[in-house]
């Protein structure tokens, strides 16, 4: 074993006491230790690096990697083996670090990671999107008195952004440092030796045993243990007949990459932006409609059942932006018309819209498609997209809710009534409807104000808006007064007026001690001899504001619905009568002033020593 070289300092012979972890990293098993020159030769080392000038190279846009060895894992060494290598390891390799061609984020093959300005696969557009470097500077072995360094930065100033590239002698600030290696085989892996007619017989004798696959042994266990799954899952993405669903979508800039998949249960709504030569629009796949009405759905992962794209609408945008829906569905193609020095291209498609039918089962059945496309010049180039896609389950109807969990502004309320004791608990409206906008009501004003011809039109209770309607009941003396009060009263309700109001916008049906009752109250003067006649009906909500100051959330608390009466004297002289009804709706913000809470004073429970104080006390 050759001696290592010296520093100008005279090593001490004897025994030495190296600390624990130390020579483990300095030894590695079956080697020598590695010679370390400590403080005294620290001065020289300063001094070597300090001649020792710094390598840097002008800005570059890529940097071409010196090539690399790959090294394959070291198995480990059965027992029984000496710990240094016999003779049927072959000569070790001289280890080669070059930190040029390093970089630890480059995960990406093919593909520029964000960020990354070692990446090889990075040009100066996508230089433009970075922030700053993830990994400025790439070391070898940090053990090392002296080391290459390569830096990375980026030039935003030059027109596109370029990288700068650098390479540097990186000196070690510590005293205890690596300086000579006196064995520099021995950093690196052993290359091991792959058996043939010549070898193995050899290699028989040397080792403990050990087995042989061929290739074809190694496919079949893996493709017959390999799970085929007979449905979709979360996040799985979605198989045509010749591949997979592609949803464009913007990964590491604005621009559009179609080879995106779209996956099970996953909805999106993207938009992202395409860079198109407009006298090649015709050509552009992405902007026909085919492209994606065509592809076939997989029914269910590697099956034979196919689910046709169907298209539901196409929506045609002209340059001022007017809108017409055509009246078929068929493929429409992109045309590029010249007119004059204005070079226009027709049906290019602007948005795509995907709606996916799928059973609990995780099988697609139904696949729709709304399209919209526009007419597209020079003067809106490049082009932006966008994209959305969702999914519904089969036999399904999805409840919109008010607010999450809040109340929002412009909302309906969510109202229901309870027709039997406990459980269930329907929302109202008529025939029961799941639709919010028509479960809590008022009268709707029109220009009529006719009572009996507005009969049964409704507008909404919206949160937030105080709102009040009214109209004109024209009766005659021939009326009986139990039958226009019950009327009234049915105009003024409306058919299902609700016993409970939802407290919050996303409340469930199933909790009913959490829905805030409807209180009805009548009002009115009692006079002998005169019909009592509901005129009006004035709904107060009162609400508050739930939750942290940062984002309050609105939750009713209380819900009162006053009917107004008045007295008209009975008449049956035949004579005409007009009665003014009016419905009204306000809400009252009842939120107690927010205080602010602070902790209580933490409490010192110190135990001392009974003689602590001795003598003293």
């Amino acid at each position: 074993m050759p001696r290592a070289g010296r520093c100008g300092c005279q090593a001490t012979r004897g025994p030495h006491r190296w600390p624990r972890g130390f020579a483990g990293a300095m030894s590695p098993l079956g080697f020598h230790p590695l010679l370390l020159v400590l403080v005294d030769c620290w001065a020289s080392v300063r001094a070597q690096a300090g001649a020792t000038l710094a390598v840097t190279t002008e800005a570059l846009i890529s940097t071409e990697p010196s090539p690399t060895t790959s090294r394959p894992a070291l198995s480990p060494r059965p027992p029984g083996l000496p710990s240094v290598p016999g003779p049927f390891s072959g000569p070790r390799p001289t280890p080669v670090t070059d930190v040029a061609a390093l970089c630890v984020c480059d995960l990406s093959p093919a593909q520029c990671d964000v960020n990354c300005c070692c990446d090889p696969d990075c040009s100066s557009m996508d230089f433009s999107v970075f922030s700053a470097c993830s990994v400025p500077v790439v070391t070898g072995d940090s053990q090392f008195c002296s080391q290459k360094a390569a830096i990375y930065s980026l030039n935003f100033t030059a027109h596109p952004p370029q990288r700068v590239f650098k390479l540097v002698n990186q000196i070690n600030p510590s005293v205890f440092c690596i300086h000579i290696a006196n064995y520099k085989p021995a950093f690196s892996f052993i290359n091991p030796e792959v058996p043939d007619e010549n070898n193995f017989d050899k290699l028989v004798k040397t080792s403990d045993g050990f087995s042989l696959h061929a290739e074809s042994d190694v496919s079949f266990t893996t493709e017959s243990g390999s799970p085929n799954p007979a449905k979709y899952e979360y996040g799985v993405r979605l198989q045509t007949s010749d591949s997979f669903l592609r949803f464009p979508s913007p990964l590491t800039s604005s621009l559009c990459t179609d080879n995106n998949p779209a996956a099970f249960l996953v909805n999106q709504a993207v938009k992202c932006t395409r860079r198109i030569n407009l006298e090649q629009c015709e050509e552009i796949e992405a902007l026909c409609m085919a492209y994606y009405s065509s592809p076939k759905i997989l029914r269910v992962p590697n099956s034979r059942t196919e689910v046709p794209i169907t298209v539901q609408s196409i929506v045609i945008q002209s340059l001022n932006k007017t809108l017409t829906r055509l009246a078929d569905t068929n493929v429409v193609k992109q045309v590029l018309v010249e007119a004059g020095a204005l070079n226009i291209c027709t049906n290019v498609v602007l948005e795509v819209k995907y709606s996916l039918t799928y059973t609990d089962a995780g099988e697609i059945t139904k696949a729709d498609l709304s399209l919209l496309l526009g007419t597209v010049s020079n003067a809106v180039v490049p082009l932006q997209q966008k994209f959305e896609i969702h999914f519904i389950q089969q036999n399904t109807k999805p409840v919109p809710l008010s607010g999450n969990p809040g109340y929002v502004v412009g909302l309906p309320l969510a109202a229901g009534f309870q027709p039997h004791k406990g459980y269930p608990f329907w929302f109202c409206g008529e025939g029961r409807t799941m639709n919010r906008y028509g479960q809590f009501t008022i009268l709707r004003s029109t220009a009529e104000q006719d009572c009996f011809a507005i009969e049964g039109i409704r507008t909404p209770v919206l949160f937030g808006y105080n709102m009040q309607s009214g109209c004109k009941l024209r009766l005659t003396g021939t009326t009986t007064c139990p039958l226009v009060v019950e009327k009234v009263k049915n105009l003024l309700k409306g058919q299902s007026f609700p016993d409970y109001v939802a407290p919050f916008g996303n409340s469930q049906a199933q909790d009913v001690l959490d829905w805030v009752p409807v209180h009805f109250v009548t009002q009115g003067p009692h006079m002998k001899d005169s019909c009592q006649l509901p005129v009006a009906l004035v709904i107060e909500v009162k609400w508050t504001k739930y939750g942290s100051l940062l984002n309050p959330q609105a939750k009713i608390v209380n819900v009162t619905a006053n009917l107004i009466s008045s007295s008209f004297p009975e008449t049956n002289s035949g004579s005409k009568r007009t009665i003014l009804l009016s419905t009204g709706v306000t809400f009252v913000d009842v939120s107690a002033p927010a205080e602010a809470g602070f902790r209580a004073r933490p409490t010192i429970n110190a135990k001392l020593p009974f003689n602590f104080f001795f003598p003293f006390v």
